[in-house]
């Protein structure tokens, strides 16, 4: 029986944090604690809110992962009597369930912090094997990475057979911490198959309007929303929250409107917010919203989402592909990523959309090769990628550790193709290139490729898939041999289109293979088939356009008996030479300002270095070179064109290009490139998340400044002296959880009273700019390039 009926309104819980903050919690303990030292507070929160209206009532496990949970027992110990205590809150009521409650891990997964997706994986799915015997749903919630998602997503499928509901807290731009948008978040956990989806905690019910309506056309899945009771401030010395049981059920019923169908509250909320949701709720008499079909084909990224239309004929880059290209199976086989970033960069920045990457050279570790080049791949680049190998073992790890929904390249009609594919994808997520052909080969005719067609979809739905989890290929073959080849490809694609309703995708180089001025076939051949319904083309996006070449057209509709007048017409025309890695700058200092921007660490320290090499002053390096692109870097992420990834890695180019020039003034960070006195960075106490701090430590750094991290859940007292001994003017504190803000309030006061000459910026989830005024902060830093600025106005 389903935990939840989708016709249905189905109630969560509210807050649980704040409520044990409410009951003597204290800053810096663990609440999971409490489920062996307090569990009778446990116990009466939970049956408060099944009085109140929930139907499902989440455990006391929000933190109770091997990486977050530093309590004074072990996990397995708080998590088994957390599922008890909620159990004996149900009371034997099978008809209320209760959900193991998975939050995050507190620290950044890989590339853009230091923590494996493996690892990350191993903590969750620990937690999950302690408290999956008892629960009767999983909730994933308050996540802001997708690759975190993604590891707690695989936890609970992999190692119990709950449900999961999953949610993310967005930023007030709508987006999680490292960049993904809303459709992006669809895409992947759409993709990984979860029975609901949708956000918790960030914001207030009446900032979730607006991003509910934009999820219910990316997703037909269940829409959740566990909104805060408002953003928190001060008042009287205490955090509270701005908006009461009557306003905060208003709003709902508005998120309910736009088509959420699961609701609760997060932090700030209450028993009485939950019973003003349900009174509100089941007294109403207008019924929640259809669920609406939504049958796009779309693929997703770290960052966003594509979507595929048929005759948009959008770009596969093709160039991270060995085949025919020698200098790249040369940086396989010696490891040189460098050359591999320099293509996936150029090609993003000629148009491609969508990256092939195809580590296919023999002599290698294909496995751990195409991993490794997939996870370099999206540290520079935020465009989603198709996984190309006919390796079943590297396609399973490249598919586990890829960040998003990406295209598999490819399946076939074939049984064993079938076979091989489905279940990796059904497991992993994606959507599939289809290949119109099986055990019989290629079809001749139209007629043939659709069939095949047609089995692939039968037997996909065997495995849940539907026509929008496919892009069918209906396959190029050179007109040089067969005069009828484009003809039969084109009407492929038009009958795909038009009659199985699929997207479609072609690799059209094959057309010209053995002709002159195969560039002008190609183009003409994509034009064709954009004018016949093409979703997609694999090809060099430097060199592919749309053609009016007519006489192009009459080789590939055939009106050109054996290409005749083609070849002789381009006899004189010299012969299109590739188009090679992205090209270096013929200026070295452009040339690293350019790696710099493009997060190319390699690339960045090099260059560096060969400017000094060459008699560049080092101050020269870093004013007119490594200052600047960090400039522009910074700019593109204010203004919402860099996401959080890029900036880190660009942060990083830099610090190679910087390590360059300390070498060259001798060690250390003197010669003016480091930038006056200190800051001090701390996670304030009772807080043990490391993420905001870290972006902001590495940027600051990679700026020039010189930081002092003094970690996470640090006293008041510990940050003074810190800032006291070191002579610092700028004090930066974290904070992620709403039960340590009062912390944060603490420390700001103690910085005032103590240290006057010394500023204070504060910043995290739960912090606003209101509430940071309301404290006596000097500074409120929405994100860490904000951070950043401040430390230039103060420190200069």
């Amino acid at each position: 029986m389903p935990v939840f009926d989708i016709n249905k309104l189905v109630y969560l819980d509210g807050g649980m944090g704040t409520m044990l903050q409410a009951a003597g919690l204290t800053a810096g303990e663990s609440p999971e604690d409490w489920n062996i030292t307090r569990p009778e507070e446990i116990l009466a929160v939970q049956k408060a809110y099944f009085a109140a209206g929930s139907d499902i009532v989440c455990c006391n496990t929000f933190g109770a992962n091997a990486l977050k949970y530093h309590g004074r027992f072990s996990v397995e110990e708080t998590v088994s009597a957390a599922v008890r205590i909620a159990r004996e809150a149900a009371g034997g009521d099978r008809s209320k369930k209760i959900a193991l409650d998975i939050g995050p891990t507190g620290r950044l997964l890989k590339p853009a912090g230091d923590l494996s997706f493996d690892v990350a994986y191993d903590a969750f799915a620990r937690q999950v094997c302690a408290g999956a015997q008892g629960a009767d749903l999983a909730v994933i919630e308050t996540m802001s990475d997708t690759m975190e998602l993604k590891a707690a997503v695989l936890a609970v499928r992999e190692n119990s057979d709950l449900p999961v509901i999953a949610t993310v807290a967005l930023g007030e731009d709508g987006k999680l911490l490292t960049g993904a948008d809303i459709e992006c978040v669809a895409a992947l956990l759409e993709s990984l198959r979860v029975d609901a989806m949708g956000f918790n905690c960030g914001l207030g019910p009446d900032r979730m309007l607006e991003y509910v309506r934009r999820l219910v056309k990316a997703t037909d899945m269940p829409i959740v929303v566990k909104p805060n009771a408002g953003m928190p401030s001060v008042v009287g010395g205490k955090t509270v929250f701005s908006v009461g049981p009557g306003e905060f059920s208003l709003r709902v019923e508005e998120l309910v409107e736009a088509g959420a169908r699961i609701v609760g509250g997060c932090c700030g909320t209450t028993p009485e917010h939950i019973a003003a949701v349900t009174g509100r709720l089941k007294n109403s008499r207008t019924p929640p919203p259809p669920v609406r079909g939504v049958k796009k084909t779309v693929v997703s990224g770290g960052v966003s989402a594509v979507e595929l239309k048929s005759g948009e004929g959008l770009v596969i880059g093709e160039r991270i592909n060995p085949t025919g290209k020698k200098r790249l199976k040369e940086a396989f086989l010696a490891g040189d990523t460098a050359y591999v970033l320099r293509e996936a960069v150029g090609q993003v920045e000629a148009g491609a959309k969508i990256l092939d990457v195809n580590c296919g050279v023999p002599g290698i570790d294909e496995a751990a090769v195409l991993d490794s080049v997939v996870q370099s791949v999206q540290s520079v680049v935020t465009a989603p990628l198709q996984i190309d190998t006919s390796d079943p073992a590297a396609l399973e790890r490249a598919l586990r550790h890829v960040n998003g929904k990406a295209l598999v390249n490819s399946v076939n009609g074939k049984r064993e193709s079938m076979d091989c594919v489905f279940p990796l994808v059904s497991r992993y997520g994606g959507t599939m290139v289809a290949l119109c052909l099986d055990e019989d080969g290629i079809p001749a005719t139209a007629d043939g490729r659709l069939a095949v067609a047609r089995k692939i979809l039968v037997e996909g739905r065997r495995y849940g898939f539907t026509e929008k989890d496919f892009v069918f290929d209906a396959l190029t073959l050179a007109v040089s041999a067969d005069p009828n080849a484009a003809s039969v490809t084109i009407e492929t694609v038009r009958r795909l289109t038009d009659e199985l309703k699929v997207n479609t995708v072609l690799g059209v180089s094959n057309v010209s293979f053995g002709l002159p001025d195969r560039a002008a076939l190609n183009n003409a051949m994509y034009t064709l088939a954009c004018r016949a319904g093409l979703s997609a083309a694999i090809a060099n996006p430097s060199a592919i356009a749309a053609s009016g070449d007519e006489a192009a057209f009459d080789v590939l509709t055939g009106r050109d008996p054996n290409c005749a007048r083609w070849i002789a017409s381009r006899a004189a025309v010299p012969t299109a030479r590739p188009a090679a890695a992205a090209e270096k700058s013929a200026d070295p200092l452009s040339e690293m300002i350019l790696s710099v921007k493009r997060g190319l660490k390699t690339d960045a320290g090099a260059a560096a270095a060969s400017l000094l090499a060459a008699g560049t002053e080092p101050m020269k390096v870093v004013q007119e070179g490594i200052v600047p692109a960090l400039e522009e870097v910074g700019r593109g992420f204010e203004a919402g064109s860099v996401f959080l990834p890029q900036l880190l890695m660009a942060a990083d180019a830099a610090g190679a290009a910087f390590e360059a020039v300390k070498a060259a003034l001798g060690g250390g960070t003197g010669g003016g490139v480091s930038k006056g006195r200190p800051v001090v960075l701390a996670t304030v106490k009772g807080d043990i998340h490391d993420i905001g701090k870290n972006i902001v430590r590495a940027l600051l750094e990679n700026y020039g400044f010189n930081v002092i991290d003094l970690g996470r859940d640090v006293s008041p007292e510990e940050v003074v002296a810190a800032a006291e001994k070191s002579g610092a003017m700028l004090v930066g504190l974290s904070a992620l959880m709403t039960t340590t803000v009062g912390a944060m309030a603490e420390t700001v006061a103690l910085v005032k009273a103590r240290l006057p000459d010394c500023r204070t910026c504060v910043g995290g989830a739960v912090v606003t700019a209101e509430y940071a005024k309301s404290i006596g902060a000097d500074f409120y830093a929405k994100d860490a390039m904000r951070t950043v600025r401040i430390a230039e106005a103060v420190i200069g």
